[in-house]
């Protein structure tokens, strides 16, 4: 039906077929050449081969028969790069890294043109992005959305300090992917005058050591594939975390010379976590079946799914209130043991507190994190303390992110998904032995219920006083944004979330609310959510991010990366016009050192001018809607908004002016 495909050429061919008996000394090879041949149902291609006997030298011989033991002996298989930087693109192929997030440098050129060129088409497909920091923001929002690394290229020293934010965040998240850079190159004679000196560091991983959990610098190409491999177990090992592997940009372009054999990567997969010391394990049991008043504290179940299932159990079996740790998804809001939004008082009268993979028990604890700097918990000193956690594996001296040390009575390295389940069968037996068990749960049971039934009249009470207030309240912008979202699947993938929306919002899955930047800086936001956008797409969840303006305005062209990927996110600004996080310290500075409070707002205010967001958008080819001032106005906003991101597959931006808080 067709007309045949071109003939093939008088040029050398394309492929050649090749191989070897090593047991009489003589490679087989020979150029396959195409003919067509018309068939019922089109034209079919037919290859031939022709092919003729080359007697190899002894070192010939030698190489491939090491290559070939070597591949036998480890399940590998032999590379077929031509350069340096292709087989660089063979293993993250062979280790399923499905996107690459880059901004182009001269460091990589050559794993650029890999990506592009080397078996074009067999992926990983590359994210491209206007600054570093939202290419690994976007790698960070893709590995909590799906648990799996994606990778992000960073330019050497230069790219890698715009980037150091966006690992920084990563490491305080314990998220896990795969940073990796070019450098050089390290032969001095082959720098380019300026430019490649100043770019090129001694040990270029030094300078995000202290927020990695390795870095590597390979000096060969056959050290790749390790490199590599050691890097991707390194990330995914619990605790999980970022990684970053710096190429020199000599190597990544030299030609291989040598057979290089490509590892199995199936046997260099992560280890098993552990599940805890048994007898540790029956004490807990033991302590928690006999107290007046246990406490569960729930920081983050997205990453050990079998947690969930025994969590819930255990709550109902002892009738133990529940309290979201606050970092991500750790309890389900509609459950009826959450007291999440009584934290305070529930901690209070404790006597054993069960905590699970908190990231900063002292803030689970009830700290308060004043303008005073007092930092003292909420629960007793004659409390009990458990925590089951692998926190205690990844510690750092840089930075200590997990605030004060605080007394644990019982301090368990496992993983909950394994530790838990175990735990609820020690605790059935406890509890069925235990006589007077069942009067105290019952007392607890009904406590409970009490303190729920008080936590939904304030939160009625919340939304009602400013739902027609100027400018709009978070009450009323969540609980739109509720009503509009409810009934098909959702993610909120960024935003402040367990304040204010989970007072109304039915949180019941991890997907569902992803958390927000654990290292304190700006910048987080845009990229995490096109990245975690971008791993929901195509699978009919509505990716949402309540967007900080401030936020937005340190890595606002990570809009530019959705629209060009048609990546489809519903970003609402959140916008107070304002750092107003440091609002009340200048408050509190001015009222202490009686001073004029009516200047704390000096450098402070995003006003004069005021920022049009939805210009921004538009600029950026993202829909933009707004300023919404008018909270009439906001639900029809919204829906619309909604409209293109569901309907049309694009990102939209929706522009809202918000109360300070």
């Amino acid at each position: 039906p067709n007309p045949p495909p071109t003939k093939p050429s008088r040029q050398r061919p394309r492929m050649v077929y090749a191989c070897m008996d090593p047991a009489q000394g003589f490679l087989f090879a020979g150029p396959v050449r195409a003919t067509h041949r018309s068939t019922p149902g089109g034209w079919a291609k037919r290859r031939s081969v022709r092919v003729r006997r080359i007697r190899l030298t002894k070192q010939e011989e030698s190489v491939m028969q090491q290559t070939t033991t070597a591949a036998n002996r480890t399940g590998g298989r032999p590379s077929e790069a031509a350069f340096g930087s292709d087989v660089i693109v063979e293993m993250l192929r062979a280790l399923d890294i499905p996107y690459v997030a880059l901004n182009p440098g001269a460091s990589f050129r050559g794993l650029h043109d890999s990506l592009v060129n080397f078996k074009r088409g067999q992926g990983p497909e590359m994210l491209l992005c206007c600054h570093e920091e939202t290419a690994v923001a976007i790698a960070h929002g893709y590995a909590k959305a799906t648990g799996r690394p994606m990778a992000a290229i960073v330019h050497n020293v230069v790219g890698l300090q715009h980037a150091s934010m966006a690992i920084f965040n990563a490491w305080c998240d314990r998220t896990p992917m795969l940073v990796l850079g070019g450098t050089g190159p390290m032969n001095t004679s082959n720098r380019r005058p300026w430019i490649d000196w100043v770019h090129t560091a001694l040990v270029q991983g030094t300078q995000v050591r202290d927020y990695v959990k390795w870095d590597d610098q390979p000096a060969s190409v056959d050290a790749f594939p390790d490199s590599l491999v050691r890097a991707y177990r390194t990330a995914t090992t619990e605790p999980q975390g970022p990684v970053y592997v710096c190429f020199d940009a000599d190597l990544q372009e030299d030609r291989v010379t040598a057979p290089i054999t490509l590892p199995d990567v199936g046997r260099y997969g992560a280890p098993r976590p552990p599940g805890g010391d048994p007898q540790a394990l029956d004490q807990a049991a033991e302590l928690l079946a006999g107290a007046r008043w246990p406490v569960i504290i729930s920081d983050d179940m997205s990453a050990h799914p079998p947690a969930l299932p025994a969590l819930l159990a255990l709550s109902e079996l002892l009738a133990a209130p529940m309290l979201e740790g606050g970092n991500r998804f750790g309890v389900p809001s509609t459950h009826p043991n959450d007291l999440t939004y009584a934290q305070q008082q529930t901690l209070q009268d404790a006597d054993v507190v069960l905590a699970l993979n908190c990231f900063d028990l002292q803030v689970s604890l009830g700290a308060v994190a004043s303008r005073t700097r007092d930092a003292a918990t909420a629960v007793s000193a004659d409390a009990t303390i458990i925590h089951i956690s692998m926190r205690d594996f990844s510690p750092k001296s840089w930075v200590v992110d997990e605030s004060r040390i605080q007394p644990v009575d019982l301090p368990i390295a496992a993983d909950t998904g394994v530790a838990l389940p175990q735990r609820l069968a020690l605790c059935r037996k406890r509890m069925a032995a235990d006589g007077a068990g069942a009067d105290r749960v019952a007392a607890r049971r009904q406590r409970i219920q009490s303190a729920r039934e008080q936590i939904a009249r304030q939160t009625e009470e919340w939304r009602r006083k400013g739902w027609d207030d100027q400018p709009i309240s978070s009450a009323r912008l969540y609980s739109e944004l509720w009503d509009l979202v409810k009934e098909k699947p959702y993610s909120l993938v960024n935003g402040a979330f367990n304040g204010t929306g989970r007072r109304i919002w039915d949180v019941t899955e991890p997907a569902q609310w992803l958390g927000g930047d654990r290292g304190g800086g700006l910048g987080y936001g845009p990229g995490a959510s096109v990245g975690a956008a971008l791993a929901f797409t195509g699978t009919g969840r509505l990716c949402i991010d309540v967007q900080g303006d401030g936020d937005l305005l340190f890595t606002p062209s990570a809009l530019w990366t959705a629209a060009h990927h048609r990546i489809p996110l519903l970003m609402v600004v959140y916008n107070n016009r304002s750092y107003y996080q440091d609002y009340g310290h200048q408050m509190h500075m001015a009222v202490t050192r009686e001073r004029p409070v009516e200047n704390v707002g000096d450098g402070i205010d995003i006003r004069d001018p005021d920022m049009d967001f939805a210009a921004l958008a538009r600029s950026y080819s993202v829909m933009g809607f707004g300023p919404v001032t008018d909270p009439a106005q906001l639900r029809s906003t919204l829906e619309r908004a909604i409209r293109v991101v569901r309907d049309e597959g694009r990102p939209a931006l929706v522009d809202v002016i918000m109360q300070p808080r």
